[in-house]
């Protein structure tokens, strides 16, 4: 009887802590300068923990490199498959050109097929055309969106919370000084969208 009272006391109490236990979110980011720029995983990160989630991130980004080149080199294959990762953020850059959206949707394809055999969820993160190119952006904005739609993967639309931003303020200072990669101010903005919308309710379960 005494066995039963003690179990039944406990019981309330295991119900009321759970809720309260904090698990790491692991985050793994692949793509190239846009990324590794002022250290945008790191910005996620903050961002996130402002929100009472703490992420762990690791990143595989060099130079001028596409998704594509990244599954050449096979080291992201052997990362997701170590089912380290619970979403895996795939970049490359502005692809508003048919071969760039090609590179999207096949090599993403594949991303998506290892992601869902080792319980990873995979996520695009939609970059932006340089200033040069500013013309193309609504191209940019179409074919990361049907990537990650056709991939049925998550969209993290930085790209169009940027164009969104210029054409409000019609301000340009998410630019760095190349007219392409960002200025800290531009990555702090796209830290802040990728944590909006990767932690909505119905993703972060």
């Amino acid at each position: 009887m005494k066995k039963l009272l003690f179990l039944l006391l406990l019981v309330p109490v295991i119900a009321f802590t759970q809720p309260h236990s904090k698990t790491e979110i692991s985050i793994l980011f692949i793509g190239n300068s846009l990324t590794y720029y002022n250290d945008l995983p790191k910005l996620v990160a903050k961002e996130a923990k402002k929100k009472g989630i703490k992420i762990r991130t690791k990143t595989v980004a060099y130079p001028n490199y596409a998704i594509v080149d990244h599954w050449n080199g096979g080291t992201v294959q052997k990362l997701i498959a170590s089912k380290a990762y619970k979403y895996v953020i795939i970049q490359q850059g502005p692809s508003s050109q048919n071969e760039g959206r090609q590179m999207l949707i096949e090599a993403g394809k594949k991303y998506r097929q290892l992601c869902h055999k080792n319980g990873a969820t995979l996520c695009y993160f939609m970059v932006w055309p340089s200033l040069t190119y500013y013309a193309t952006f609504d191209g940019v904005i179409k074919n990361y969106t049907d990537a990650a739609r056709l991939n049925e993967a998550i969209l993290l639309p930085v790209g169009k919370a940027w164009k969104n931003y210029f054409d409000t303020t019609n301000t340009f200072d998410y630019y760095g000084k190349d007219g392409f990669h960002p200025s800290l101010k531009g990555s702090k903005a796209a830290a802040n969208s990728i944590v909006k919308h990767l932690f909505k309710e119905n993703h972060a379960k």
